[in-house]
């Protein structure tokens, strides 16, 4: 999966996905995007790679641990990363094509807001998702 910010400037390559597609509705990312929510997507760091445009990259540590990284020309938010975790995390919005997935789940809906109606059928939880069985 190739994916790009708007200008264009920046792009990367994901091989795969290494985990569901989930709409999270964290203050962090309603903040970060702007967006009452923001669609993501984890890839192993090991199928992930920057393609173009490495030095317009910014980054942002939004919690202890964690950056987000953008277009330091159009301000587009491509991924995050825990520094110590062995996955990145995709911005859906970001990709360039169909993932070949749908959204699984909604997350961190305490932190929604009330005049959101997202109305899906799709799974919501107060916070992260809960472990796999």
């Amino acid at each position: 999966m190739k994916g790009s910010c708007l200008c264009g400037t920046v792009r990367y390559e994901a091989t795969r996905l290494a985990g569901p597609i989930v709409h999270c509705h964290c203050q962090t990312c309603r903040k970060a995007h702007s967006a009452a929510f923001t669609t993501t997507a984890r890839a192993d760091r090991g199928d992930f790679r920057w393609t173009a445009g490495e030095e317009a990259i910014g980054s942002f540590e939004s919690t202890p641990g964690k950056l987000r990284h953008f277009c330091t020309r159009c301000g587009t938010q491509l991924i995050a990363e825990w520094v110590a975790q062995p996955q990145v995390i995709l911005r859906v919005g970001s990709l360039d094509e169909d993932p070949g997935e749908r959204p699984s789940m909604h997350i961190w809906t305490s932190h929604e807001q009330p005049w959101l109606d997202h109305g899906t059928d799709i799974p919501s939880y107060p916070e992260a998702a809960p472990p796999k069985p």
